[in-house]
């Protein structure tokens, strides 16, 4: 005997429970398009510009908040904004990242296998947030960077 599966001559209620579907597949994949660089613009870090960077977490010397210049690819003035941040500098002024820098750091963290390393991205395509942490189970070995003020081209003065 051959039996006959009905089907609705309406593709509504289907069309319907495949979309709740793939968004439900989309929410359990912990990532969003600002948050997985491989779904984002792949930004280029220009030769010079200039940002703010809040370095939180950690036991760590980069702390704190900084203007940051980089021309030709190099911090070329990191000016702290906070006490802690102006201790940073003055114990060691080449402690301040790029951002390229900071990309590079998070990658590292999720080729080497960080219980966490992410990043949620801005509309122009440079980093807003990045956050690793190595160890779900360590204390004080995670970080997170939040970039603000960021302009393409604009440098700055030379030196600290």
């Amino acid at each position: 005997m051959t039996s006959v599966r009905p089907t609705s001559r309406y593709p509504l209620p289907r069309l319907a429970s495949i979309a709740g579907l793939v968004c439900a597949v989309a929410a359990c994949q912990g990532h969003t398009v600002s948050t997985h660089p491989a779904l984002t613009n792949a930004w280029r870090e220009p030769s010079a510009y200039t940002y703010t960077l809040r370095s939180t977490g950690g036991e760590r010397a980069l702390t704190g908040s900084f203007r940051v210049s980089v021309r030709a690819g190099k911090v070329v003035r990191a000016a702290g904004l906070d006490a802690e941040s102006r201790a940073a500098v003055r114990r060691s002024p080449t402690l301040v990242p790029t951002i390229g820098t900071l990309l590079r750091e998070l990658e590292r963290a999720r080729r080497e296998g960080a219980d966490r390393a992410d990043a949620q991205y801005a509309s122009a395509g440079y980093p807003r947030r990045i956050t690793v942490d190595w160890s779900a189970d360590a204390v004080d070995d995670e970080v997170q960077y939040e970039i603000s003020d960021y302009t393409p081209g604009a440098a700055g003065p030379a030196g600290n």
